[in-house]
């Protein structure tokens, strides 16, 4: 039985994916400030839950009394705003979130991770290409594939990888802020607004979390043993 450790495990991907490794019979430690939000994805599965911060170092190292054979790191967040309106606060917490918080989770990971061991950085399409009004959140993502890539060639001698799954559009909670932050910026209707949103997809539709855990699960399995550094683009053809 696999040990595998999900942060961000209360919504969206996050719990998508720690069902479907639970569900398959991998031993599952969730991480995320709020423990509702945890319980609920456990739903009775059997889960660890454990509250705590990515960006709180101390937290992050808590997490890792015991080696993990599979890490994701998950947890991320983003506001859309223009550059020229953005606070350094703003600022540095999109890059406290997305890039220090992956940064912590694999720096702890690493440490008693043996061989075969799976590291997976849920990044984004924003790793592979720049977007108007989400500077801080494309930076704080490219940092992420820039890390996975430097990591993987760290560990690689080691027998463990370490890639990135890059989604654009995800119908989840956070796509629907997408859309309704859309849809209230141009006086739109909701439906107008997530097909602008999904207007870079050759598919012209949001992707199924089930689809982005399909990609993470595949990166898991022994089947990528010789997939290394790699950002797997779950997009549809954007990228």
């Amino acid at each position: 039985m696999r040990q595998v450790l999900i942060t961000g495990g209360g919504s969206g991907i996050g719990r998508a994916t720690a069902r479907a490794f639970s569900d398959a019979g991998d031993a599952v430690t969730i991480t995320g400030r709020r423990e509702e939000a945890l319980r609920e994805t456990d739903g009775g599965r059997g889960m660890t839950c454990v509250t705590g911060d990515v960006t709180n170092e101390a937290d992050v190292a808590a997490w890792f009394a015991q080696p993990f054979d599979v890490v994701i790191a998950n947890a991320g967040a983003g506001t859309p705003t223009k550059l020229r309106d953005m606070s350094l606060e703003q600022w540095n917490d999109t890059l406290s979130v997305n890039l220090t918080g992956t940064f912590l989770t694999f720096r702890a990971a690493v440490q008693e991770m043996q061989t075969g061991g799976r590291l997976i950085a849920i990044a984004s399409t924003a790793s592979l290409q720049g977007g108007p009004n989400i500077s801080a959140y494309v930076a704080a993502k490219h940092g992420v594939l820039g890390l996975v890539r430097a990591l993987a060639q760290e560990v690689a001698r080691s027998g463990i990888t370490c890639n990135a799954v890059c989604p654009g559009f995800v119908d989840t909670d956070m796509g629907a802020a997408a859309v309704d932050a859309v849809s209230k910026r141009f006086s739109i209707s909701a439906d107008d607004a997530e097909a602008r949103i999904v207007s870079g997809n050759p598919m012209r539709r949001m992707i199924r979390t089930e689809e982005v855990v399909a990609a993470v699960q595949f990166l898991a399995s022994e089947g990528a043993s010789m997939v290394n550094g790699h950002a797997l683009s779950v997009s549809g053809g954007e990228i």
